[in-house]
Formats: structure tokens, sequence, C-alpha cells
């Protein structure tokens, strides 16, 4: 299905005439398939229209282009508000890209450009060039991005034809790994932190090596602990009880400490009142100083989001029982 045809149905309303979600406590996450076609708002009207008459928060973790397909999380009820701890979890994606040509938006969106003089590189260079562009790096993200620029979106800026100067941005990079090479046809595995634009950092690849790149294709595979092998079609979320393919909001936190919380520790967060000071769980690697704690029960429930204050703990955000 194109891009344009799916929009086209939405807003006749053709992708809404599915039964409503009548019962459940909605309070998790949606791991979802997003199928190229679809913009990512197309996807959240899906569920939106699954809980129409119904005031349920719906909230997605992490804007995919219509061009782009795989993993899109989307917060339900009270875990709308757990988005932007999300955000903070790596991702994984697999993208090709066609070395030896070029477009405006470094995509398929336009036709793009052909050099058929620019050098092949050798599998040992890619290699190299990959490496380079592996930690904290420097990225300038394309003109053709959502990112505002004195206020006004830099692709709309874009496409009427202006010059848009792109600030510098800082973004982590954990591996980049080469899974297929056939030129002009190079396809990576880049695993990543929040805020990176995997065209342009193909486009850096290419830049290394001596030639140019256009994006051809882009699955997100990972977000976090959300994988697309375990993630819900569109077809799913039309048809089956979102209840059903609700994750548990603990799920997008886990990256967080943790402390594990009693009945009576609920109680009093439910409350808004603060824990003593503890020592919380790690994960991964030990925070000395962690800005967020997830406040988690015996069962795995998460209770609450804490900060810490005058060496107690104290709850930012508190989710039902």
């Amino acid at each position: 299905m194109s891009w344009w045809f799916g929009r086209i149905c939405y807003a006749s309303g053709l992708f809404l005439d599915i039964p409503p979600v009548t019962q459940g406590n909605m309070f998790g996450f949606l791991n979802c398939n997003k199928p190229v076609g679809f913009s990512s708002r197309d996807l959240v009207n899906v569920v939106q229209g699954r809980l129409r008459g119904r005031k349920v928060k719906v909230g997605h973790c992490g804007t995919l282009d219509p061009l782009a397909s795989g993993v899109l999380v989307i917060g339900v009820g009270p875990a709308a508000k757990l988005v932007p701890f999300v955000h903070e979890t790596s991702k994984t994606y697999r993208a090709t890209f066609r070395l030896g040509a070029e477009s405006p938006t470094g995509d398929l969106e336009h036709e793009p450009t052909v050099y058929p003089d620019h050098p092949i590189p050798t599998p040992g260079a890619l290699s190299s060039a990959c490496d380079a562009l592996t930690g904290t790096i420097e990225q300038i993200p394309p003109a053709y991005s959502a990112i505002k620029v004195n206020g006004k979106r830099a692709y709309k800026m874009a496409r009427e034809g202006m010059d848009v100067a792109m600030p510098t941005r800082t973004v982590q990079v954990d591996a980049i790994e080469i899974l297929a090479y056939d030129y002009p046809d190079l396809q990576l595995m880049i695993t990543c932190g929040t805020g990176t634009y995997i065209r342009t950092l193909g486009m850096d690849v290419a830049k290394a090596v001596g030639t140019v790149a256009v994006m051809t294709s882009l699955v997100r595979t990972r977000v976090g602990e959300f994988s697309i092998s375990d993630a819900a079609s569109v077809p799913q979320l039309r048809d089956q009880e979102l209840t059903s393919l609700l994750l548990p909001a603990a799920k997008g936190v886990s990256h967080l400490p943790r402390l594990t919380v009693s009945p009576d520790d609920c109680q009093r967060l439910s409350n808004g009142l603060c824990l003593d000071d503890r020592q919380p769980e790690t994960t991964g690697a030990v925070v000395s100083d962690p800005a967020h704690v997830a406040a988690i029960t015996p069962a795995g429930h998460l209770k609450a989001i804490l900060v810490q204050k005058r060496s107690r703990w104290c709850p930012k955000r508190v989710f039902p029982d």
C-alpha cells in the first residue's frame, strides 16, 4: 500500500471501521510492526480507533518515516507518560544503501542521481569507515528532517527551496556491522542511541570511502527490550483484543535502576510520600547518581518513577496498582 493511499484511507475513516476495546486495564506498551506506507501517526490512529469512546492517552516512542518499517512502541494509558524514558534506550536498525547515488532527501523519496564514475569501495575500506563512525560522534542531520530551525521544520524550508543550515548534534553509535555488500548495495546493522539519523550515517560511511550513498530501505528491529520478532502487525492491532497485546509498563523502563517496593511502600507512594534512602539495583553499568529510578513490586509491576530528594526517593510519576 502506498503512503498516499494510506493517508486517503485514514482521512475517509476506512481504517477506523474496527471494533473498539471495551474492557481491560489499559496501562502498558504495544510493540507494533509499522509497515512501509504508514506514517507513525497512521499506526497511532489504528490504536486510537480501537479506544474510541474511552479517555485513554496514547503516545508513540520514536517516529519512523513512511518509507521505513519496523518497531514502533506505543504507550497506552498512564504508560504514555513513560515515552521519554523509552527514548533513552538504544535502538537497532537494518539499513540498505546504494553507493554511487544520492538524492536531496538521502532516500528514495526523490529520484536519485547515479554517478557511474565514482570509485568502488573495497570491503576493508567500508569496514574501516564503519569503525571510525562508532562511539560518540558529531552528526549533521539532513535538511529534510523534522528538526526545527529558527522555529520552523527543516523539511518544510527545504521543500520551499530554502538553504537550511542544520546544527551539528552529538549522537552515540554503539556498533555498525556490514551484513552484506554487493556493489552498489550495502546493508548495515546499526545499534545507536536516540537522535541518530541512519541515512546520514550511511552517507557519512560513503563519504569516508570517496563516494555518496542513498538509503533504499530501513527496518527498525529493536527499541530497548522491544523486538521486531514479537511485534504486532496492523491486522492484529485492528482485530485482536488490545489488552492481549499489551506489554507490562516495566518493560519500557528496564534500563533504569530499580527499587523493589513492598505493599507499604506502594501505599506511601500513592499518597505522594517519599521512601527512605536505599541502594537501587542496576541491570547494567553501575550508576552512582541516577536521575530516575523505577519502583517495581515483587510481581514485576511498575509502581512509580522516583527521583532523589534530600537522600530520600520521592515519587515523580505514580501508576495504578
